[in-house]
């Protein structure tokens, strides 16, 4: 018989893991998180010991996790080596044009998160990177900088929201001196 628990989803991700899709789902819970990996469930605890290396509790087993890369991660648990990226990132990347200016030039965020605050509002003045919006994922926060100065014309978020990548959470008009 199998496993009928179900999460309260806060985060979901789909994610190419060696180049197989794997979906998961994250439910955190105070200091520990419980996810969904396809249809087998995970108790998970963990604490960041570096920018790259993490110590993670999966269902009672010790692991250390090594994290490096850009937009593909290479993984390395317990001397084993994984490929991660976020699939529904990289299809959205191939569907957009590439840019041949590496700088951004939207309000959104790296991850599926949450919106913990929102710095500005309608009509605010902003310079090029300013703090805009805070999000977290995972326990961890991440704030959002404007990628030009510009006026605020619209915010598309407000505080608790659950966000995914290309979200654009705040609408800039670029100031006639950035372009």
């Amino acid at each position: 018989m199998g496993d009928t628990r179900k999460l309260e989803v806060i985060v979901e991700y789909n994610l190419l893991v060696n180049e197989e899709k794997v979906s998961v789902e994250f439910d955190q819970k105070q200091e520990s998180l419980k996810a969904q990996i396809n249809e087998k469930f995970y108790d998970v605890s963990f604490q960041r010991v570096s920018d790259s290396r993490l110590h993670i509790n999966v269902n009672g087993q010790s692991l250390n996790v090594y994290a490096g890369g850009d937009d593909t991660k290479t993984v390395i648990i317990n001397g084993r080596s994984f490929e991660v990226s976020d699939a529904d990132l990289m299809e959205q990347n191939k569907s957009r044009k590439k840019s041949m200016d590496k700088d951004p030039t939207e309000v959104t965020p790296p991850m599926p998160a949450v919106v913990i605050s929102v710095d500005v509002k309608e009509g605010d003045k902003i310079e090029k990177g300013d703090a805009v919006i805070v999000v977290s994922a995972m326990k961890m926060e991440n704030t959002l900088f404007a990628p030009f100065s510009g006026t605020v014309t619209k915010v598309n978020t407000k505080e608790g929201d659950k966000v995914m990548p290309g979200d654009i959470l705040v609408d800039i008009e670029k100031s006639e001196l950035d372009e």
